[in-house]
């Protein structure tokens, strides 16, 4: 009695102290950021270049370790790894912090009149949050572009262009091309930020990558009409000057010319197959053309040399981490257990997992099915709940594409495969979700919308059986196109026979069926599961780093990072010091620029490869106990509840989700009377369907006609 006692009293205490911990740390991530956009907004100056620039060099020309390099690799580099390591300590310890939840509500409470959505047009939906911080980065990169202009413009007259024999406007645009070019600099130093799936600098502001995905393509856009403006107006200023020849010009110790447009040629053969009308009708040809980012950022660095390249190293250096950490993921076959074969062309695959991986509900994961793409690797959302089923994670694909189609026709063809060989990386989700702060959750969906909304219902029971607390009530409201696609809501019940009660829920469905005026009988599908036999080879999926999977990442891009220093430094002063003695005007850029790379790319390599087989060193207990388990494969499938109302339903649960169900034919959603009509204090509501929808219900919330609906923003991927 006396030790639970003691471990009773001490555990506020550990909280408070992780609480103070992450207080701290947050203030020091806030302090170098706001340091680090300083320097943004000073360098385009007179003052950076005149006075600070100087004397940084006069420094770093005495270095024989970095030599110029240094300076990029003080103000650019380590200031965004060191809030990633801190970012890493943080969600580390939020983690571990038992009241991780409730300390958040209030916050969020408060920054609700921000969080309102608006609808801004080549935006889409966006927070007022989101829109000031848009507006803060282009006043930033407006600001940039006219203080280098101010700068260089003055120095530009007549008497100054007459020894070169140009016109005054010529050396203007010349010098307008070149900022430009700086400017599309700062916009690359964070375009690959967004798509760092499992980034600690996203978690740590309650981002995901799957939301943050539109921030990258806002970047991507900014960043390459900045760059085609910058290649546009040296190209007029060539033609305009007689010197076209200096498009093929590769200089050893200055700017690459060719290097550079062939950079600009694979971003813009990758930007124009990302436009909405190419991306929809040639995934595939989106898909492949986005690996050109590859050749962009190489003859990128071999253009303007590896020092200034600096800039952008940072977010590419997380990128790469994340990249290679998924590579290994990939590398091994996972365990398909089972899957649901839905008659309106949707599927649910089941996979076995180990009971250490756990995740938040909207998470995402991406599969790769080697029979039909050993290339393609394609987001679908995570419709179970790893407190509910702790040995099994769920995935629902909806038949909508050529690869989920040719999925489907191979588990639904009569003589199916009884095994398949599958591929995961993840899973990615947010780091925590604030359902439980409202009295109601409006969830509002569209088709195979409604894949992100089960796994939060699927939560949500755990949450109301295991610990005994007051949740909210849910009002669901799915619209399908025909009867056939209410089938998606017998996924709403796991698959697993536990003893779900969904009536103490509070669970309320409202269902539309668009193109049919009443139900139709005939040819009707029921729902089948289908068992797959194991494989030795298959693994359970498994957390990557393990379950301090957020201090092996802090390892990972501290030693790593160290390592390159330390190779780089011995490189410089033994290798390209003797040569250069820090001219730059010697050794050939682009040899150096290979050098790096490569150094980079072999200490993220050992680093991680190390971090990684350690924890499956340590997880492959786990994996064999579960590998080893051989449950008895049941021999019929469920029956849909919805096929079969008028029968004896057998199932406490699923009849309990059919009661509280009522089915509307032939019509829509009166979304503005449900949601206005709602008359509770706190009203979440979320939304995943067509765009048309989603912009409906975000102009309702945003109306301000009632104070008490609080739009949540949720992405997903079918």
């Amino acid at each position: 009695m006396d030790s639970r006692m003691a471990q009773r009293s001490s555990s506020p205490s550990s909280s408070d102290n992780n609480g103070f911990i992450q207080a701290v740390i947050m203030a020091l991530v806030v302090t170098v950021i706001l340091g680090y956009f300083l320097v943004l907004i000073v360098s385009p100056t007179n003052m950076y270049y005149l006075i600070w620039t100087p004397k940084i060099k006069a420094r770093a020309a005495t270095s024989t370790y970095f030599g110029a390099q240094g300076m990029s690799l003080l103000l650019d580099t380590f200031p965004f790894l060191f809030i990633a390591v801190l970012g890493c300590i943080y969600l580390h310890l939020r983690k571990k912090s038992s009241d991780k939840n409730t300390n958040r509500v209030e916050g969020k409470q408060k920054l609700a009149i921000w969080r309102r959505p608006i609808i801004v047009k080549g935006l889409g939906i966006v927070t007022r949050i989101e829109l000031c911080f848009f507006v803060m980065f282009i006043a930033l990169l407006v600001w940039s572009y006219a203080s280098y202009l101010h700068a260089a413009f003055p120095f530009i007259t007549p008497q100054s262009v007459a020894e070169s024999g140009q016109k005054v406007w010529e050396v203007k645009l010349e010098e307008a091309g070149l900022m430009l070019g700086l400017v599309g600099n700062v916009v690359l130093t964070f375009l690959f930020v967004p798509v760092a799936r499992g980034s600690s600098v996203l978690q740590l502001f309650g981002l995901t990558s799957e939301a943050s995905v539109k921030y990258h393509i806002w970047l991507g856009h900014i960043v390459m009409t900045l760059f085609s403006a910058h290649g546009i107006c040296y190209i007029i200023y060539w033609a305009a000057t007689h010197q076209l020849s200096e498009m093929l010009k590769w200089a050893k110790t200055d700017i690459s010319n060719l290097a550079g447009e062939l950079s600009l040629l694979s971003g813009l053969v990758l930007w124009i197959a990302t436009f909405p009308r190419i991306r929809r009708k040639m995934f595939e040809l989106f898909f492949y053309t986005h690996h050109l980012y590859i050749l962009f950022v190489v003859f990128f660095v071999f253009h303007v040399g590896v020092s200034y390249a600096g800039i952008m190293l940072p977010g590419f250096y997380l990128f790469i981490v994340d990249r290679y950490l998924r590579f290994l993921q990939s590398r091994s076959n996972v365990r398909l257990v089972s899957a649901r074969v839905l008659p309106c062309e949707t599927v649910e695959l089941n996979f076995s997992k180990s009971k250490g991986l756990s995740y938040t509900p909207t998470s995402i994961m991406f599969v790769n099915v080697p029979s039909i793409s050993k290339m393609q690797w394609h987001p679908f959302t995570i419709t179970s709940s790893s407190s509910l089923e702790a040995d099994k994670l769920s995935v629902v694909i909806k038949g909508e594409g050529s690869w989920s189609k040719k999925l489907y026709q191979i588990i639904s063809s009569p003589n199916s495969v009884d095994r398949l060989n599958v591929s995961v990386e993840g899973p990615y989700g947010p780091p925590s979700t604030h359902f439980l702060r409202h009295d109601l959750l409006v969830m509002v969906s569209g088709g195979s919308g409604i894949t992100p909304f089960i796994s939060i219902i699927r939560e949500l029971i755990h949450t109301s059986e295991s610990q005994k607390c007051k949740t909210p009530e849910i009002l669901l409201i799915s619209v399908f196109k025909n009867s056939q696609d209410l089938t998606m809501l017998d996924l709403l019940l796991p698959i697993s026979g536990a003893p779900s009660e969904t009536s103490k829920l509070g669970l309320q469905i409202e269902a539309y069926v668009t193109r049919e005026k009443q139900s139709t009988t005939e040819d009707k599908k029921n729902l089948r599961t289908i068992w797959f036999k194991p494989n030795p080879s298959d693994q359970p999926i498994t957390p990557i780093l393990g379950q301090n999977n957020w201090l092996w990442l802090g390892a990972i891009i501290s030693s790593s990072f160290i390592i390159f220093l330390i190779s780089l430094g011995a490189l410089d002063k033994y290798y390209i010091y003797p040569i250069d003695k820090n001219t730059n005007e010697i050794y050939s850029y682009p040899i150096k620029a290979v050098l790096n790379m490569l150094l980079i790319c072999i200490s993220i390599v050992i680093t991680s490869t190390a971090a990684f087989l350690w924890n499956k060193k340590h997880t492959g207990v786990e994996a064999n106990q579960i590998q080893n388990m051989e449950g008895a494969t049941p021999m019929a499938s469920p029956n849909s509840w919805f096929y079969n109302a008028d029968r004896e339903m057998e199932s406490l649960p699923q009849q309990s989700l059919l009661q509280s169900t009522n089915l509307h034919f032939g019509e829509r959603p009166d979304l503005k009377r449900l949601l206005f009509e709602r008359k509770e204090s706190s009203v979440g509501v979320l939304v995943c369907g067509p765009k048309k929808m989603r912009h409906e219900v975000a102009n309702i919330c945003s109306s301000g006609l009632a104070s008490n609906l609080h739009f949540e923003s949720i992405s997903f991927s079918w």
